[in-house]
């Protein structure tokens, strides 16, 4: 996602986090829940909230921890009815300078050894700040069920017999059973 298409922006400058950390409790506003229900493809975002703590390293590098929630309405994949949907996402990132963030994948990978699961680089500190609505928002998206079913909602095929005679290729075998004539002669009418 690229700036202009995050709806729900909360940005928090690094050197205005105090050395004892920083708490954070945002919510969109209801045209930016109306902008973040289209990006999501649902059909309404409600009471959407983030609820984070931020802490600073020496370095330069910030830690978010929190979680982020919301209750989307979606569309039902079986009945087409509206179903609601509650999100609860934990958040567990690091902000890193953008001139750090490969010398810290390097030292993580080296760190952690060859067969080790590497996790995910930091997230860039951008013009020295964090923008904690749009963590917020990609995690809350993630967290969307992209097949969401009314509770009870089973998909049930049709139930109708197969007419051997109304296949696509029906049509095929009725010129198959047509007699070749030989050369000159006209097929027999019967």
């Amino acid at each position: 996602m690229t700036k202009s298409d995050i709806p729900w922006s909360h940005i928090v400058p690094v050197s205005q986090i105090p050395d004892t950390g920083l708490h954070q409790d945002i919510r969109p506003n209801e045209s930016q829940s109306k902008a973040l229900a289209a990006l999501a493809g649902v059909r309404r975002v409600a009471d959407a909230r983030a609820s984070l703590d931020l802490t600073t390293f020496a370095d330069g590098r910030v830690h978010v921890s929190g979680r982020v929630t919301a209750t989307v309405e979606q569309t039902c994949v079986v009945t087409l009815d509206p179903v609601e949907n509650f999100i609860d996402e934990e958040i567990d990132v690091m902000f890193a300078p953008q001139s750090q963030i490969p010398a810290v994948a390097k030292v993580i990978a080296k760190e952690e050894g060859d067969d080790a699961e590497i996790p995910d680089p930091p997230e860039p500190i951008i013009n020295g700040a964090v923008d904690l609505g749009q963590l917020a928002t990609e995690l809350l998206i993630l967290g969307i069920d992209p097949y969401p079913r009314k509770p009870g909602a089973v998909f049930e095929l049709p139930q109708e017999a197969v007419d051997p005679d109304e296949h696509p290729f029906a049509a095929l075998k009725a010129l198959k059973t047509v007699p070749k004539a030989s050369k000159g002669q006209k097929p027999k009418k019967e």
